[in-house]
């Protein structure tokens, strides 16, 4: 890569609205360009104007469907771009406080359990990460891969780990709320899809947060030793 290669891929970050619509879209979900100007509060021409430079550097996929277009994440790898890129933004975890009791309350239940992209963050995939390691299911002293008895652990589970394309089968991704990092990949993100599919988790409000519910609670002691009181 060129220098003015990175240098160009910086600038598209260096601006909050651009900054806003990134970290918005790590839920993973495909926005429409109204809801992204309402969520950074700009119009939307402005929104438009910046949803056009993030398009074209190759940060989002564009996707039209009628008379709405919808942009997301153009792939994991962006993703984790930035993730990283708030970790390193907020060292030690810090980073402006609240304005108000509703973003104070926001912010904690990120930190509680959110989705990074399509994978589980905050505490609740720490939690995760951790016990498949002390229980052999996942490797991190080489670099994250899962053992074959995590392998097979998945299949007891009926999730398939079908691999796609180059995206790794496991990955670990810096949590920027805990500083470490959690299990990404196509085994994090068929993980998460499980756990909302089987109800573990739900997602709470407008941002990324999610909710262990009672049954996820019960299901992740059975199944990985995880105490209730460590992801409420």
């Amino acid at each position: 890569m060129a220098p003015r290669d990175l240098a160009a891929l910086a600038a598209l970050f260096a601006d909050e609205t651009r900054a806003a619509f990134c970290l918005a879209l790590l839920d993973g979900r495909a926005w429409t360009a109204g809801e992204l100007a309402r969520h950074a509060r700009v119009a939307a021409s402005t929104a438009s104007e910046h949803l056009g430079r993030l398009v074209a550097g190759g940060v989002l996929a564009e996707e039209r469907q009628g008379r709405h277009r919808y942009v997301r994440l153009a792939d994991e790898r962006v993703a984790h771009l930035v993730e990283d890129l708030a970790a390193h933004a907020a060292p030690g975890g810090a980073g402006e406080p609240p304005r108000s009791l509703r973003a104070a309350s926001a912010g904690s239940a990120m930190a509680r359990g959110r989705t990074c992209y399509d994978h589980l963050a905050g505490r609740l995939g720490i939690a995760v990460t951790d016990a498949m390691t002390v229980r052999g299911l996942l490797r991190q002293d080489t670099g994250f891969a899962l053992t074959d008895d995590g392998v097979r652990w998945f299949g007891t589970l009926g999730i398939e780990l079908a691999r796609a394309g180059r995206r790794p089968m496991a990955r670990g991704c810096l949590d920027w709320t805990e500083r470490k990092p959690h299990l990404a990949g196509v085994a994090g993100a068929a993980l998460c899809r499980h756990a909302l599919a089987e109800g573990w988790c739900v997602r709470i409000g407008s941002e990324r947060a999610v909710k262990v519910t009672a049954d996820g609670e019960r299901a992740l002691h059975a199944l990985l030793g995880i105490e209730p009181a460590t992801v409420r």
